[in-house]
């Protein structure tokens, strides 16, 4: 897992949304290493989450890091996405397989969180 940035107490500075904080994270992006479709989202999901002041989670689907595992269960991950990923998931709600829109991505995140 890698965090990379997310919404919450942030401010608005003269230039744009205030770096979002840990913890702050809109979208998660599940993937697994070696996969050139998760690098494709990847790019897409950092640039618009950057644009707009988002967070983002990365969250390798094979790492056994319990903390990502639904009810801890190594393996779960991998079970549940197998070969769909990427998974982006804006807000807790899955928005993309495979491959991101960045202009729907955007007006989802513009959209304030349910």
């Amino acid at each position: 897992m890698r965090a990379l940035g997310g919404r919450g107490g942030r401010e608005e500075t003269p230039t744009g949304p205030a770096a979002p904080g840990p913890g702050d994270e809109r979208v998660v992006l599940y993937g697994r290493a070696g996969c050139h479709l998760c690098a494709d989202a990847r790019a897409v999901v950092t640039a618009v989450a950057g644009r707009v002041g988002a967070g983002v989670r990365e969250v390798d689907v094979d790492a056994p890091d319990p903390a990502d595992e639904p009810g801890g269960r190594p393996g779960a991950l991998a079970e549940r996405y197998g070969e769909l990923v990427p998974v982006v998931v804006v807000d807790g709600v899955q928005h993309a397989v495979y491959h991101v829109d960045p202009g729907r991505l955007e007006a989802a995140l513009r959209r304030p969180p349910a």
